[in-house]
């Protein structure tokens, strides 16, 4: 696990995964962060710090038949002394990337089995000249990857997303029919992985009523979205769309259905958040490791307080967990 930002929840978060039965079941946590932030907030919070605790640097020289355990490895990104919790500033983004950094280092030298991210406010991230939008652009350019997308998984619904972090304006110029069937691609793959069969797929449109044949928009449907969802098809693939996204995600089609394919961000987003806020998983699809995380934000307003609530936490866990197995 990565510990998110120290200003926010990820550090609390963190340390009831060190705890909980159920994580400990299903693999090994070890959290990238700063042990003196994790003490001060298991004070705060009436928790405590469980298992190992190493620098860096020691984690990084111990050889791998004796570095495994559950714990913390100490980055010393930042002390207590350089932020205040609820807080933003460019000290605690600079301390959330380095965590994440350390993280993707242990998972490309194969010395974790996957990455779980708290959250990091990416207003931080800005202010400490980092000029990534958020985790995925992190991941995808750190591991490599040519061809990823972002996927919000739950039981309820499961989205992926061809654009994301982007402001509207931009998203009809950033499609095209290869990076839509690109996405479409991925989002079977990895149900077909986690589900153990065949994945059945809609693809939303992009405009209201999905064009209504050209009426709304520039023919993206017609144009970009079809062609793709056609030779996904041809590969066998059980698609259907491009349905209007207004009425996607109704009731008896999500019984139906796998996976939706979103052209943009709240497309998705909104409909996860409203049916599975407690649970779902933000996962990055395409990369050469495993990668999950919860899906809310910093919560600066609650931060440090014990009231942050651990279930997105502990579903992204159990997901990598499951990826890894």
């Amino acid at each position: 696990m990565t510990m998110g930002d120290p200003a926010g929840v990820g550090p609390e978060l963190c340390l009831k995964a060190l705890t909980a039965p159920e994580i400990l079941a299903c693999c090994r946590p070890l959290v990238f962060g700063d042990a003196e932030v994790l003490t001060a907030v298991a004070q705060r919070t009436n928790q405590r710090v469980p298992g190992q605790i190493q620098t860096l640097d020691d984690w990084n020289n111990a050889s791998n038949a004796t570095d495994v355990f559950s714990g913390i490895v100490d980055v010393g990104a930042i002390r207590l002394s350089d932020f205040r919790p609820g807080e933003i500033s460019k000290r605690t983004g600079s301390a959330s990337f380095a965590y994440i950094d350390a993280a993707i280092a242990a998972a490309l030298a194969g010395r974790i089995a996957a990455v779980t991210t708290a959250p990091i406010n990416k207003e931080a991230l800005a202010l400490a000249g980092i000029k990534y939008p958020g985790h995925t652009e992190i991941f995808a350019e750190r591991a490599g990857s040519k061809r990823w997308c972002m996927m919000q998984y739950s039981d309820e619904i499961t989205c992926t997303f061809v654009t994301v972090h982007c402001g509207y304006a931009e998203v009809p110029k950033l499609l095209s029919t290869e990076r839509i069937l690109e996405v479409i691609e991925l989002s079977a793959e990895a149900l077909q992985r986690i589900r153990g069969r065949k994945p059945r797929i809609v693809v939303c449109g992009l405009n209201p009523h999905a064009g209504e044949h050209g009426l709304f928009g520039d023919r993206e449907e017609e144009r970009l979205i079809v062609p793709a969802i056609e030779k996904a098809r041809a590969q066998g693939l059980e698609i259907e769309g491009p349905l209007p996204p207004d009425t996607a995600f109704l009731p008896w089609r999500r019984r139906s259905t796998d996976v939706f394919v979103c052209m943009y961000h709240d497309q998705g987003h909104i409909p996860v958040k409203a049916l599975a806020f407690e649970s779902a998983v933000n996962t990055t699809l395409g990369l050469k490791i495993i990668r999950t995380s919860v899906d809310h934000g910093t919560a600066l307003d609650i931060a440090w307080q014990g009231k942050a609530s651990s279930g997105s936490l502990f579903s992204a866990l159990k997901l990598a967990a499951k990826l890894a197995a």
